[in-house]
């Protein structure tokens, strides 16, 4: 047999890994090469995947969480080994904290090298490092057994609750060989990989029961929810209930925020006063102040209905009343099909009590908008940028910052589902270019990334990744010249900035125009809204440089009761 004859009859890792993931319908790759994977990535290429190539791993791994979140089917990220592992990881415990189903994919370096700890390149072991922040982490040292790992991984992530899964390839297995038929035979194309789980019968006449006996029923939407696609249900269920709904912010748009169940502009009292909350894909995490205290209103004991597709999440914090354990779209369908009817819908005086508080916030916030204060702060600015995007509803909206995403999250409305995405369950900063780009390579469609200027610095070089690939996306910058606001100084009067404080009259504009990008620099609303609808109509990686009055900003936005301060005087 001729060595040409011999290099057609057999494969290697290298080729199986891209077989295995194409096998199971997975054409993208996110990642940054390097040793061991360099060639990993030009074959995916070659065989006609598409790969992602990025400045730093974490954001890499953040485009394919938020790839994993927007399909269902998790997002594939790429890495070398140790650094760019520990790199790729933080985006890995991101994901499995926020229910994104996603693979990481490292190199590593050799085992027999790396158990006697003798010091190989980039030596580190990787997969139990890995396993305390993923939901799942698999190692495969023989090319055989390259599909059944890849298919474990793809069922790992998405099955039940979806999360991140760690898939460890040392650098021989990738040069492995495998008879072209022995190989074809070790593929698997995973069936049903997150099956329907269906709630007992009998949980969901306990919710009902609860439900029925309600006067101030309240419905609450979480990213859960929009991540089921369950869409056409979960509207059927708000509306033939006629219980007005809260939706968390990466679950605005589920049904638009104009609708008139919504109770969004009367947050803080429904919370307070709702006697039966149904949560959906929804956790009593502190974003809701883990469903007690001040917030929650009175003392008296609420009803919670939650349903959720984990049932150790079920009196995390506070007793349920009545779980519903399923995966959301059975659970909306069977709570339903129970809905007939004698189901009387909520009362007048708890509608018209919302109604009010709505009325009377939406009116003090519209005064608020109308104001145009110069230099710009954060209302005016997000005004302008909220009359555009009413106008494009099928354009992804990426928003972080801590002043930035709060005011952000309550002004801009969504109408469409997932297709807004933020800091999420950790309240990360970070996630902006990353999340950017995998929801415009996901998508195909625009996305405007409003970023707060401390945000920003974390991501701020996949810009360069943003104009390489020609991605229609346009990044809004908060320019206010410093964490949470630019007018701190340093105490001691020296030359050293205070550690807030930025550089003040950046000029982020500049940064894109450095790789062939577009360059704005808005100081004013009208501005701003110009710049937008330009960038939106060219396509073309733009960057609008949002120039916000230093003073603008309260500490850590929202979130200052999290952020101590010393009260201790030095003598």
């Amino acid at each position: 047999m001729t060595s040409d004859t011999q290099s057609r009859d057999l494969t290697d890792g290298f080729h199986l890994v891209i077989d295995a993931l194409k096998h199971n319908d997975i054409d993208t790759i996110f990642g940054l090469v390097g040793i061991p994977i360099t060639d990993l990535a030009r074959l995916a290429q070659a065989e006609g995947m598409r790969f992602i190539g990025f400045r730093h791993e974490q954001h890499a791994g953040n485009a394919a969480a938020i790839a994993g979140y927007m399909t269902k089917k998790p997002g594939i990220c790429l890495t070398v080994s140790a650094p760019g592992f520990l790199n790729g990881l933080t985006a890995l415990a991101n994901a499995t904290t926020n229910c994104f189903p996603m693979i990481l994919i490292s190199g590593s370096s050799e085992r027999e090298i790396v158990d006697l700890q003798q010091g190989d390149y980039e030596e580190m072991d990787q997969l139990n490092a890995a396993k305390p922040f993923a939901k799942a982490a698999y190692r495969v040292l023989h090319a055989e057994d390259i599909g059944i790992a890849v298919a474990r991984a793809i069922r790992a992530a998405v099955s039940g609750r979806p999360g991140g899964v760690y898939l460890d390839l040392p650098a021989k297995l990738l040069a492995q060989t495998l008879d072209v038929e022995q190989a074809k035979k070790s593929l698997v194309r995973v069936v049903d990989a997150a099956p329907r789980q269906i709630p007992a019968t009998d949980s969901v006449k306990r919710a009902l029961d609860v439900l029925r006996g309600a006067k101030r029923p309240l419905i609450l939407l979480g990213k859960g929810a929009a991540y089921s696609q369950a869409d056409a249900d979960l509207r059927a269920f708000v509306e033939k209930t006629g219980i007005p709904y809260l939706p968390m912010s990466m679950a605005k748009g589920l049904l638009p925020d104009n609708h008139p169940q919504s109770a969004s502009a009367a947050r803080s009292f429904v919370l307070a006063e709702a006697d039966v909350v149904v949560l959906i894909g929804a956790r009593l995490n502190w974003l809701l102040s883990h469903g007690k205290g001040k917030t929650w209103g009175a003392p008296t004991p609420k009803q919670f209905i939650q349903i959720d597709i984990a049932p150790t999440e079920i009196d995390s914090n506070v007793a349920i009343a009545a779980p519903v354990i399923g995966d959301i779209g059975s659970c909306v369908s069977a709570l339903l099909a129970g809905i007939d009817a004698s189901f009387a819908k909520p009362g007048a005086e708890w509608m018209g009590a919302i109604a009010e508080r709505k009325d009377k916030n939406l009116a003090k916030m519209a005064a608020t908008l109308a104001l145009n204060p110069s230099p710009m702060n954060f209302h005016s600015a997000l005004r302008a940028i909220r009359d555009v995007l009413k106008t494009r509803p099928d354009i992804n909206l990426v928003n972080e910052g801590a002043n930035t995403l709060d005011y952000a999250r309550s002004i801009i409305d969504m109408y469409e589902p997932r297709k807004r995405f933020d800091s999420g369950t950790w309240g990360i900063m970070g996630i902006g270019m990353g999340y950017a780009i995998g929801a415009a390579v996901t998508s195909g469609k625009p996305v405007v990334a409003i970023e707060g200027d401390s945000a920003f610095g974390f991501c701020g070089m996949e810009l360069e990744t943003i104009c390489r690939y020609e991605l229609p996306v346009c990044t809004v910058v908060f320019n206010n010249n410093g964490v949470y606001r630019g007018t701190d100084v340093n105490p001691t009067g020296g030359k050293d900035p205070s550690p807030t404080a930025f550089v003040k009259g950046a000029r982020y504009d500049k940064m894109i125009e450095a790789f062939g990008g577009i360059g704005h620099n808005a100081t004013t609303p009208e501005e701003l809204t110009t710049a937008l609808l330009e960038a939106i109509a060219s396509g073309k990686p733009t960057l609008i440089n949002a120039v916000i009055d230093e003073t603008a900003g309260t500490e850590s936005g929202r979130l200052t009761n999290l952020n101590p301060q010393s009260a201790a005087k030095k003598k």
